[in-house]
């Protein structure tokens, strides 16, 4: 029996290897890229995110039509999804526990002003709301990460990717720039380790620059500073989960799509935290999965700049900027005046 005999007697089957056709060129093409960016930031020392980005951009015009279409799609949403899942393999319960009830409170805190801050100035700047959550999100919780999280059941609108470029980009870059400024600031204050840790881990938007800026400090620093992030990480599974309830409830349907509120890869992310919370999860096999979606992500915002038109970037405008920036200015000062009175 030959292959494609074999293939149309199991039908699932058939369209599970169509599928997989469709999609190879496109994934293909987001993994080079995202080992492009790797390989450059290795080199020179930039955020591999900001990286695959400014490389995706310059392949858009494949995503306009051709072979790599469907993968480029395929990437950008599932791929996407599944790496934020495994973020939970990052985190466990007790690593919440031991910052203590303060620390707990002012980072939920902290997150939840800055995302209805952020809508509160999207409005004054003439923007929508959905963006103003978007960027709030992003800048609120973990950057990147929850960037392309928070889009995934926001409401899809004509410029629902460009957007989501515009903040990758946007909290990046001001992540690396935080990464620089902020120990310089922990320093002129006199925080103790303690306080700098939390400073450092509950205001810089990005993983990677909150463990630069905190190890830059102490050892000490650094690990505090790694668990407050985490946290902050955690925070996206009911952020997400308020976010999306709140659109369906108004009739605006995520990109999710269906009826159930709360996305699978939310699930998968609670999930990944459980397991790994267990103990049980052999250090090499944790490594590989927390590996797995470094790789996810990357690949996702590879193909988010794929799709993303560099000229319709430019009609962004200057309040985008503004409002992360003042977003970004928000969580620093509500961390730092709220740290002063409750550590």
């Amino acid at each position: 029996m030959s292959i494609s005999n074999a293939l149309d007697a199991f039908p699932s089957l058939k369209n599970i290897v169509v599928k997989a056709k469709g999609n190879g060129p496109g994934l293909l093409l987001c993994l080079t890229v995202a080992a492009a960016a790797q390989f450059l930031a290795q080199h020179y020392g930039a955020p591999q995110m900001l990286f695959a980005l400014l490389l995706g951009l310059a392949f858009h015009f494949v995503a306009e039509e051709g072979k790599c279409v469907p993968g480029v799609e395929f990437t950008a949403k599932r791929v996407l999804r599944f790496g934020v899942a495994l973020l939970g393999m990052r985190l466990t319960i007790n690593d919440i526990l031991s910052l203590g009830l303060n620390t707990v409170l002012l980072i939920v805190s902290g997150v939840a002003a800055t995302i209805v801050m952020g809508i509160l100035f999207s409005k004054l700047l003439g923007r929508h709301q959905r963006f103003g959550t978007l960027t709030g999100g992003a800048v609120a919780i973990c950057g990147a990460s929850a960037a392309l999280a928070i889009s995934a059941v926001l409401p899809k609108t004509k410029t629902s990717e460009r957007d989501t470029i515009f903040t990758v980009i946007a909290v990046t870059a001001l992540s690396t720039l935080a990464m620089i400024v902020y120990p310089i600031i922990v320093d002129l204050l006199g925080m103790d380790d303690r306080f700098a840790g939390i400073f450092l881990g509950g205001t810089i938007h990005d993983v990677a620059q909150v463990v630069g800026a905190g190890y830059g400090v102490s050892p000490e620093a650094g690990d505090i500073a790694t668990i407050t992030k985490l946290f902050r990480v955690s925070l996206l599974v009911p952020i997400v989960i308020a976010i999306s309830v709140f659109f369906r409830t108004r009739g605006q349907v995520g990109h999710e799509g269906g009826s159930m509120p709360l996305p699978m890869f939310v699930l998968g992310f609670c999930a990944c935290v459980a397991i790994n919370s267990t103990g049980y999860v052999p250090n090499g096999l944790r490594d590989f999965l927390i590996n797995v979606s470094s790789w996810c992500l990357v690949a996702a915002i590879a193909g988010l700049g794929i799709k993303t038109s560099l000229k319709a970037m430019m009609g962004v405008g200057y309040q985008p900027l503004l409002l992360i920036s003042l977003e970004t200015v928000f969580i620093a000062a509500w961390v730092l005046i709220g740290g002063i009175y409750v550590l």
